[in-house]
């Protein structure tokens, strides 16, 4: 996560230093931007909520959330893509300005990082049931995908705030 903090914090201050310059026409936010921070929020307490169920050694919720925080997770990125889709339709291109271009670049960047966050949920979902629910072995998992996806949820919120007042 280091690296990562250290990656997104590179782009917010070529994003701080390149507002700066005449050129800069910020982009609307779509309605759906606050659907999707809204997701992201829901599975990070699904997550907080899985890892408390670790604890106790509940599998059912286990098993409901690991599949609830996936199905999230797959929302939030459909959802971005539409509004990838609705921003493209609109004439807003990566090319036009320089506002826009941060702006794929940071929610495509993100977006990389959630579905290295699903490759290892979909690990530890898959060894929660092939080893017959053994909670045990799969604790820590759910531990270290919980911090990393509160992890995600603050880059978003970080860099969302940042594109919504600027």
């Amino acid at each position: 996560m280091v690296v990562s903090t250290i990656i997104f914090s590179f782009f917010i201050i070529a994003y701080a230093d390149r507002m700066l310059i005449h050129d800069w026409r910020s982009m609307p936010e779509p309605w759906l931007l606050w659907a999707n921070t809204g997701i992201l929020i829901l599975s990070s307490i699904m997550f907080h909520l899985t890892k408390i169920a670790s604890d106790r050694q509940h599998n059912d919720k286990i098993k409901k959330g690991l599949y609830l925080i996936g199905f999230l997770a797959y929302t939030f990125l459909f959802s971005q893509l539409l509004v990838w889709y609705q921003l493209l339709n609109s004439g807003y291109y990566a090319a036009t300005n320089p506002a826009n271009a941060f702006f794929y670049l940071f929610t495509a960047l993100h977006g990389l990082h959630l579905i290295g966050g699903l490759y290892f949920l979909g690990r530890t979902t898959s060894k929660f049931l092939r080893n017959n629910s053994k909670v045990q072995e799969i604790q820590h998992t759910i531990e270290l995908c919980a911090i990393y996806w509160h992890f995600l949820l603050a880059v978003w919120i970080v860099l969302f705030g940042l594109m919504l007042f600027t």
